[in-house]
């Protein structure tokens, strides 16, 4: 979206500094949930499966919530419409990559692959495909806080105590980082070309969730149906799908993917602080340095340089 928007009076109209920001620090804290919600699935799920039926539940609700939704694929051209199934084809690798990476190398792992590999990989298709080269200032602050998102989920095996790294499960985890930043990237750019987010959202995940129905037919999910497995599918639906992506959404048409993903890293801290509150986990040493060192990362991220303005 152009910092300046023309309305008949041409009268300028200060942006919040963190209309961007704040939207997807607050997804970030949703998404943080999801770890401790996935925990406490029904023994024996497929993790995919856990995974996909949040998406649909999710995917259904933001393209029901939302007319625009419906009809941008309908409305948009061509070349937006092959952007609109390349996203949600990102949207549904997700769960069916990070899930099952999770149940192979642990969440610390997984998670620090997947999100710490998500920034890195949305600045370069960023610059690959005629977007600006990345900034000093996010490149800085996106090396630190993945410095810092990996002393804090691998604080516990840096110390000695974690398990052998499983090859296939790492290669798992940073394809759900590919596809996390191809979607970021996608739902920025049409939001950019002046499309509503929460249409966009809604239009990628609908899509998505109508991908991810055969993972659903085709793996044991009874489990779920049970009032346990319910309740986190409706977690997993409502509040780290459907809200949280309403909030990424409106954060796309304030800042840019690259910046947003960076943001996101702000989701394993929110794990790790929701482990040791209400899972009695305990955080080494290193873990806490971790935190700290994200938490100054994000903090000069968001500090604002200068305060944009536009013309309603």
């Amino acid at each position: 979206m152009p910092n300046r928007i023309r309305t008949p009076a041409s009268t300028p109209v200060p942006v919040p500094a963190l209309a961007g920001p704040l939207p997807v620090l607050a997804a970030a804290v949703l998404w943080g949930t999801t770890g401790t919600a996935g925990s406490l699935a029904p023994a024996g799920t497929p993790a995919a499966a856990t995974g996909c039926a949040g998406l649909a539940l999710g995917g259904l609700l933001l393209l029901l919530s939302d007319r625009t939704a419906r009809s941008l694929p309908r409305t948009c051209p061509p070349r937006e419409r092959r952007l609109l199934l390349l996203g949600a084809l990102a949207v549904a690798g997700y769960p069916v990559t990070f899930y099952p990476a999770v149940a192979r190398t642990g969440v610390a792992v997984a998670t620090v692959i997947a999100l710490g590999s998500a920034p890195v990989f949305t600045g370069l298709l960023a610059w690959l495909t005629g977007g600006p080269r990345p900034t000093p200032r996010w490149a800085c602050a996106t090396s630190i806080a993945v410095l810092g998102c990996a002393l804090l989920v691998l604080g516990p095996q840096l110390g000695g105590d974690g398990t052998p790294m499983d090859l296939p499960g790492v290669l798992l985890a940073a394809l759900a980082g590919l596809c996390y930043a191809v979607y970021s990237l996608v739902g920025g750019r049409l939001i950019t070309r002046g499309h509503p987010s929460a249409g966009v959202m809604g239009a990628m995940f609908g899509a998505a969730a109508v991908l991810v129905l055969p993972v659903l037919l085709l793996t044991d999910t009874h489990r779920l149906a049970t009032p346990r497995g319910a309740l986190v599918v409706l977690h997993l639906g409502v509040i780290t799908t459907f809200l949280a992506y309403r909030l990424f959404g409106r954060g796309l048409r304030h800042t840019t993917a690259q910046t947003a993903t960076t943001l996101t890293l702000a989701e394993p801290a929110v794990a790790a602080v929701l482990g040791v509150t209400t899972l009695a986990e305990r955080l080494p040493t290193t873990s806490w340095t971790g935190l700290t060192v994200l938490t100054l990362a994000l903090a000069l991220l968001t500090t604002p340089e200068d305060t944009p303005t536009r013309e309603e």
